[in-house]
């Protein structure tokens, strides 16, 4: 298989861990964090490996040992209803960038809908603090350590959080 980092005319996506860490194996990305990831997706020229919740600050600091030195990004998608019952409802997302490398990468973490928590990064990228808060403000997600977790967007007496999908369109009333 032709390189799809470097041969631009590579049409065809790659999925699933083993696969992705064939396909890439000289990937900086993937040598730093093969241990920690559980899936991976190489599609339309961009990397995303899901790592578990538990090992998320593992994750961003092997990325940022393999050169990804800049944090771009922390949003969350929210998958309610799921088509499973054991579906996490929940996806944070990392956009990490190397700017000596030219890359950038996904890193994914998926969360349950009861109690979505995860640890903070800000130990390693203290950038996150604000990404952090603002998923908290709109999701819901507790982010474990975080210095100063409360309301970025909306008032603190807000009910609710209003990015969820289950959020009433008028609010709550």
């Amino acid at each position: 298989m032709a390189d799809p980092i470097t041969n631009a005319a590579t049409p065809q996506a790659v999925f699933g861990k083993e696969a992705v860490t064939e396909a890439l194996a000289d990937h900086a990305a993937i040598k730093g964090l093969a241990n920690l990831i559980t899936d991976a997706k190489w599609d339309r020229r961009e990397l995303t490996l899901t790592v578990a919740p538990e090992t998320i600050i593992a994750a961003a600091e092997a990325a940022k040992a393999a050169g990804y030195n800049f944090l771009e990004d922390v949003t969350a998608v929210d998958w309610y209803p799921s088509n499973s019952a054991s579906a996490p409802r929940f996806q944070i997302s990392y956009s990490i960038l190397s700017l000596g490398l030219k890359q950038r990468i996904r890193i994914i973490a998926r969360l349950s809908g009861d109690n979505p928590r995860i640890d903070s990064i800000t130990s390693v990228w203290p950038s996150a603090n604000f990404y952090e808060r603002e998923v908290f403000d709109l999701f819901g997600v507790h982010f474990a350590g975080h210095p100063r977790l409360t309301r970025i967007m909306m008032p603190d007496n807000w009910d609710g959080h209003p990015l969820r999908k289950d959020y009433p369109v008028e609010g709550y009333r």
